[in-house]
């Protein structure tokens, strides 16, 4: 980061608050954003849930289903990737949770005073943020590890209870990790279809002011997913989806020299390689042998970008920021303090400072509208059977919504999180208040460590005020 003087630092970072607060800025934390293929992943997420939740309740473990739900969404954090890349996410994310909770066990065993709780699980924040994003690992983001953390801080007393808790939470990863997969016995070429359309659909918007970079970037990413798709009766589907991305390439050419001609023609293969079958054949004719990148490796591009020294900033402003927030809740006497520090770190997710905000206000108000859900449905004190139904559909209506506008994800996954922590320990309505205030600590600090940490370089939040 370049060094400035103070005045140019101070008053960058006081743009940046005032951007914050620009009535501009709400307005927009209302937008919804359309988003396409959403229902088929929001099933496979709540059927992973639903055969923990199911199974656990049927075995007496009901207490240890929570855990188990945690390790089964590791399902979210890939969304309509190729056999192999969605393997290792999911993989990777579910072992990474059950990590998550044997050093939230660990800390629960060690006792030490809260603000040490705070400050291990402000570090825990930094580096799982740092490795999600370094492996570009998407979904719910470290949220999910650090609420398993903080779960089992919560709910371990003696090392038995941390190996009961590990143990559902890897059972959990392996459920997901096998629901993961099921959908590739019956559609393996699902997710290059779906990456090949939305790329015929950016480059077919282009002459209605869709921007070519993008259009370029998306054939890009379905050369990739291509080449990471394997299956013995699909080499013939593959030159042909190639060809179209071929052709593609070629409609953009044309359309900088004035003839619009080739991508009006594409528009329809896009909205045939949208329909639900293993494949067909688009172009009509086997495409030239396809020329496609080699992908790197999941591991080995994850493992180099650890050391680039963006990953290292992101992690330690997030670990700095769930610090702070955590430390301020419980100067407050607020009862679960290590929220705060969540709260802190999901509004930090984003790379830049302007969704920062933008994720900050929509958590804040989805957490609002969640908390009076949560209420609701646990002062009516339904049992575990009918909770967990409801929790299934609040994980459904939060897959649907979370690419469209986080706000109303949070307005569901926050009553999701407090029946699933009621699943452990008897939580009354009260907790929803709790919840609410602790992570309004949370966003707030979030925002203004993003504030005063913000690069010189990121003036997006400047556009978007005016």
């Amino acid at each position: 980061m370049p060094v400035l003087t103070d005045s140019t630092r101070l008053g960058h970072s006081r743009g940046a608050l005032v951007h914050s607060v620009s009535p501009a800025t709400w307005r927009r934390a209302f937008d919804v954003h359309a988003a396409d293929a959403t229902i088929a992943i929001s099933m496979r997420v709540a059927l992973g849930a639903a055969l923990v939740l199911v199974a656990f309740g049927l075995t007496g473990r009901s207490s240890l289903a929570g855990f188990a739900v945690l390790g089964a969404l590791s399902i979210a954090f890939s969304r309509h990737e190729p056999l192999r890349r969605t393997a290792a996410k999911v993989g990777f994310v579910g072992a990474l949770v059950v990590v998550s909770v044997v050093v939230g066990g660990l800390i629960a065993l060690a006792a030490p005073p809260m603000w040490g709780q705070i400050a291990v699980i402000a570090v825990l924040s930094g580096l799982a943020a740092a490795v999600l994003t370094a492996f570009r690992v998407g979904g719910p983001g470290p949220v999910i590890l650090i609420f398993a953390a903080t779960a089992a801080v919560g709910s371990t007393g003696s090392p038995a209870d941390l190996r009961a808790a590990t143990v559902a939470a890897a059972v959990g990863a392996a459920v997901g990790f096998v629901t993961a997969l099921i959908p590739f016995v019956f559609l393996p070429w699902g997710p290059a279809r779906l990456a090949v359309a939305r790329a015929l659909a950016a480059a077919a918007a282009v002459p209605d002011g869709g921007r070519v970079d993008a259009a370029e970037a998306a054939i890009a990413a379905a050369r990739e997913k291509l080449a990471l798709t394997t299956g013995a009766d699909g080499h013939a589907h593959l030159r042909d989806l190639a060809a179209l991305l071929a052709e593609a390439e070629a409609a953009l050419a044309d359309w900088r020299r004035g003839d619009g001609t080739r991508l009006a023609a594409i528009v329809r293969h896009g909205q045939e390689l949208r329909r639900v079958k293993q494949h067909t054949v688009i172009v009509g004719h086997p495409g030239a042998p396809a020329d496609l990148p080699r992908p790197s490796g999941f591991f080995a591009a994850g493992a180099a970008g650890l050391r680039a020294r963006s990953i290292a900033h992101h992690g330690g402003r997030i670990a700095v920021a769930a610090a702070l927030a955590g430390w301020l809740a419980a100067a407050a006497g607020l009862g679960h303090p290590l929220w705060a520090s969540m709260g802190a770190m999901a509004a930090m997710q984003g790379v830049g400072y302007a969704p920062t905000v933008q994720r900050a206000i929509q958590r804040l108000l989805g957490n609002v509208g969640g908390a009076v859900l949560a209420a609701a449905v646990l002062s009516a004190s339904l049992g575990y059977w009918p909770t967990i139904a409801i929790v299934v559909v609040l994980q459904v209506a939060a897959e649907i919504t979370a690419t469209r506008n986080y706000a109303l994800c949070s307005l569901f996954v926050t009553p999701m999180a407090l029946l699933v922590v009621g699943l452990g320990t008897a939580v009354g309505p009260e907790i929803g208040l709790s919840r609410v205030l602790d992570n309004l600590i949370g966003v707030v600090v979030g925002v203004v460590v993003a504030a005063v940490t913000v690069s010189v370089k990121d003036r997006m939040h400047l556009h978007a005020s005016t």
